[in-house]
């Protein structure tokens, strides 16, 4: 994928996640199978049946999505026998543009840092607005280049 395809798949993906980042879903203590099940009156033996499961391994789907230790596909099942959608989604706290610019600035940032020692030490030590141009420069380098060459650590 080329840079002009890359930056119109982040802006369309953008566009479905920015209505997700202001969610704010506290998830039920007991956790979400287990609050729905209880909120539709449905027993653990009902919900087990409807998915074509031992009735004892409802409890323990719901102690698994608890803890974490479910699949995403025991609890899609789930859902399903309840009538529920279920919603996976990773959802960046802040949006992906503003992700990949941080990370071209921690990149150029160290870069920077790299070159105004090795020039200290050469005793031809750049003054601090030439250094914040040259940050600058690299993160423009960065940010024009594949997106791939900001997660490398060099």
């Amino acid at each position: 994928m080329n840079a002009k395809q890359a930056a119109l798949a982040r802006k369309q993906l953008e566009r479905r996640l920015a209505p997700l980042r202001g969610l704010s879903l506290a998830v039920p203590p007991r956790g979400w199978m287990k609050a729905i099940r209880e909120a539709l009156g449905m027993s653990s033996r009902q919900l087990a049946a409807r998915m074509g499961a031992a009735p004892s391994r409802v409890p323990a789907i719901e102690k698994a999505e608890v803890s974490g230790a479910t699949t995403i596909r025991t609890l899609r099942e789930a859902a399903a026998a309840m009538n529920c959608t279920f919603v996976y989604a990773f959802v960046p706290i802040k949006p992906l543009d503003d992700l990949l610019r941080e990370r071209a600035a921690e990149k150029a940032g160290r870069d920077v840092t790299r070159l105004d020692h090795t020039m200290q030490l050469e005793n031809q030590a750049l003054l601090r607005p030439d250094l914040e141009d040259e940050r600058r420069r690299l993160m423009e380098i960065l940010l024009a280049d594949s997106p791939r060459r900001l997660w490398e650590d060099d």
